[in-house]
């Protein structure tokens, strides 16, 4: 569980991301400096400490150590995003469209829904900060980050490109007996980040009045947030409402938010990336096939944007469009198609909603 603190000037309580050692009051901006030493525990001796130059360490530089440096609150909420895209570097399980993925989301947020860039945190592998690579303790700092204060009003986008997996549930918490997860660079000595604690961390705080959307771009990635409700859609538009609640009575909704998912797959299928269109570079489909429905006009309901993003991914009549993200990914493509791939996305939510009329808006 994390570490709460009360803010040293207005009292609100904060969530202490690990390791933190000061926070700012995303409310008052007053900085609260952590001095409990049972939450940290003494650093161990080294040679350099002993030395004759007394002076203190320099404060933490890390991204997560207070909320995000937004303009002023207007009466469209404030907005801010996570952006993680892991292409495991080096390795055998190295991915190449998902750092592509990470430019294009990001893009896409600032240009088309005014998310200003201080507030979007970008973690790739591409990045020098150490703070900013996709490791397991910062995606986990960096989701903790992203509902730090959140208040009624906020819109919330939490996108990940890279691998996913299945773990065997023992608690009888999931219907088909697995929990998904997300593989962070470091997942073969650090693990895997579970669907359990990804929706205790962004899911069930969330206030009423915010709305956080997930874009997951992964395998097994269906119910990844563990949200109580999945949209069973068929090729002809037809849909219902599949209620996941845990049979063990567990809430995995929200304290009054709204959450929306949209993931790249079903929790049994594998996502693909578009390597195969192009030998120069590529993205994750579902990515392109969420950012195409958008460029295309078709973002208008959630139903709509899940019928175009699976008609993307089926179909190969795409012609590269005409918007400005559309120019940047066909610019990235060479004007490729989708045709083949094998993954129907899907759209999991914490309360089942009509579809078709829902507008849809980041």
């Amino acid at each position: 569980m994390p570490l709460l603190v009360d803010c040293s000037s207005c009292n609100t309580p904060l969530q202490l991301p690990p390791g933190a050692r000061t926070i700012r009051c995303p409310l008052c901006q007053a900085f609260t400096r952590i001095a409990d030493s049972r939450a940290h525990p003494p650093q161990p001796y080294s040679a350099s400490s002993s030395s004759s130059n007394h002076n203190p360490p320099p404060p933490s530089t890390s991204p997560y150590n207070h909320a995000p440096p937004v303009p002023p609150r207007t009466v469209h909420g404030r907005k801010r995003a996570v952006i993680c895209a892991v292409s495991y570097k080096r390795s055998r399980h190295e991915l190449k469209g998902c750092i592509n993925d990470a430019k294009c989301m990001k893009y896409l947020l600032v240009n088309r829904f005014s998310f200003p860039e201080s507030s979007i945190l970008m973690l790739t592998e591409e990045e020098a900060d150490p703070y900013r690579h996709p490791n397991k303790q910062n995606i986990r700092m960096a989701l903790f980050w992203l509902v730090q204060g959140c208040q009624a009003g906020d819109s919330l986008v939490f996108h990940y490109s890279g691998h996913g997996s299945q773990q065997r549930n023992y608690t009888g918490d999931e219907v088909d007996g697995f929990d998904e997860t997300l593989c962070p660079s470091d997942f073969e000595t650090q693990g895997m980040i579970v669907d359990d604690e990804i929706n205790e961390t962004i899911v069930r705080p969330l206030p009423t009045g915010a709305r956080l959307h997930a874009i997951v771009d992964a395998c097994h990635s269906g119910t990844v947030l563990d949200l109580p409700y999945l949209c069973r859609m068929d090729r002809n538009g037809k849909y219902i409402w599949e209620d996941h609640r845990p049979r063990s009575g567990v809430w995995k909704g929200t304290n009054g938010g709204e959450v929306i998912s949209f993931s790249g797959c079903d929790d049994d299928q594998t996502s693909a990336d578009t390597s195969a269109l192009s030998k120069i570079t590529s993205t994750g489909a579902m990515t392109y096939a969420f950012i195409e429905a958008i460029e295309r006009g078709h973002g208008n309901t959630y139903g709509n944007m899940l019928n175009a993003m699976r008609s993307t991914i089926r179909n190969t009549d795409n012609d590269g469009g005409g918007g400005i993200v559309t120019s940047l990914i066909s610019m990235l493509l060479k004007g490729g198609s989708l045709g083949g791939i094998r993954q129907e996305p899907q759209l999991t939510a914490n309360q089942p909603f009509d579809v078709y009329t829902k507008p849809f808006s980041l």
